[in-house]
């Protein structure tokens, strides 16, 4: 039936469902940290021998979707993806308050991911598993963004489907992948104990080198040197743009993990060409 669709309208559909699958995502992004903040004060305070505190149940999907500022629900048109914010002018219907443009951006993202997986994958079984990595690595870059965290709630599954993907559709490679997430791991783990030992800091977290391991579960480890020289060159121009831009930010901590999610996102799309531009 999908093949007699023509491939454009496909990807138009895939847009639309990216979109209704990014409000999702947003839910994600906000709502995950918080209940892993809660998790660990809670873990924290019964090693401690400390009595549990009771809150309210939070999860992703109590409360509703409500203001962040006046606690106010929002109405179910009024979260319809892109439309609801941009109706609204990006305020609350209730007090007015400033809704961020993360909430459309995210959509417009994964709509314009799953987009472009299905102009360059069509429509097969295999495109739907790269566009569920590039709507994960999507996930991943903006808590990273908010808050510096990779969980590994994320990034370990994404791994194993990483291998997954490739036992289902390349068994052949499955050598290359599981080298791919070694090799990932161990590459980042020792740039960080090398700038530790030459710096005294710490140059990145322990969710990159598990994000970069999925990544080559994913790609294999011909892919790692591309994902590499990709993300560090884009997190250095980017990095370099942003504190030109904002004095305010030099000196801080820039996540890695939004870079190696877009370092991803590029081999996804560009892969073949990357790998036949390299020779890899």
């Amino acid at each position: 039936m999908l093949a007699d669709i023509p491939l454009p309208w496909l990807a138009v559909m895939a847009f639309v469902v990216g979109t209704l699958l990014g409000s999702f995502l947003n839910v994600v992004i906000v709502r995950l940290p918080v209940m892993l903040m809660q998790q660990w004060r809670q873990e924290a305070r019964e090693s401690l021998a400390l009595e549990t505190e009771d809150v309210p149940a939070y999860n992703l999907c109590t409360p509703r979707s409500q203001c962040p500022r006046c606690r106010a629900p929002i109405a179910w048109h009024d979260n319809l993806p892109l439309i609801g914010w941009l109706k609204r002018r990006g305020r609350c219907a209730h007090c007015q308050g400033r809704i961020s443009a993360q909430y459309p951006l995210v959509e417009l993202a994964a709509g314009l991911l799953l987009f472009s997986v299905v102009m360059v994958h069509g429509a097969t079984w295999s495109a739907l598993a790269w566009g569920g990595l590039c709507l994960t690595l999507l996930v991943v870059a903006v808590i990273d963004l908010r808050t510096q965290l990779l969980p590994d709630i994320i990034t370990l599954p994404l791994l194993w489907a990483g291998l997954i993907y490739q036992l289902v559709f390349q068994p052949y490679w499955l050598s290359n992948a599981v080298i791919g997430a070694l090799a990932g791991y161990l590459l980042l783990w020792g740039f960080y104990w090398l700038f530790k030992w030459i710096t005294g800091k710490e140059g990145m977290g322990y969710g990159d080198f598990k994000l970069l391991a999925a990544l080559g579960a994913w790609f294999g480890w011909t892919m790692l040197p591309i994902l590499l020289i990709l993300s560090a060159g884009l997190g250095a121009v980017i990095g370099g743009l942003l504190q030109l831009t904002h004095p305010r930010l030099r000196g801080m901590p820039l996540p890695f993990g939004p870079f190696l999610a877009l370092a991803g996102w590029v081999a996804v799309l560009f892969g073949a060409p990357l790998r036949a531009l390299t020779g890899l």
